[in-house]
């Protein structure tokens, strides 16, 4: 019922800025926890970051921390992801997701899915 759209996605070199942002439709977008997971080469799909369904809790992996910065406009039924200091290592297909419970950081409690936007960083 709920459906997730994700862009702002490109390639960048290291160093660079990007903002990723994701739209919600159907279901009351301002109840649900929102997150993104990301998914490199060879690799299974980790946890990046996590914002309350408020937006007054956020949580983040150590990898990045202090350079990623989740937020949302639940007026526009949005969440952002902005990424600064992009390192080779963020390369990755980043996917937003959704739950009608508190933040978690395990993708197994995730209801809702997009389909993901590339993000590729070159060194």
């Amino acid at each position: 019922q709920v459906q997730l759209g994700a862009s702002g996605g490109g390639l960048v070199q290291a160093g660079d800025s990007l903002r990723l942002s994701c739209t919600a439709s159907g279901r009351t977008f301002s109840s649900y926890a929102m997150a993104w997971f990301r998914q490199g080469p060879g690799k299974e799909r980790e946890f990046v970051a996590a914002i309350s369904w408020r937006g007054g809790s956020t949580y983040y992996a150590d990898s990045v921390k202090g350079r990623f910065t989740i937020s949302r406009d639940n007026a526009k039924n949005t969440v952002y992801l902005q990424m600064n200091t992009l390192k080779p290592e963020d390369t990755a297909v980043y996917y937003c997701a959704a739950r009608s419970g508190g933040v978690s950081s395990r993708r197994e409690e995730y209801n809702y899915w997009g389909q993901g936007t590339q993000v590729t960083v070159s060194s």
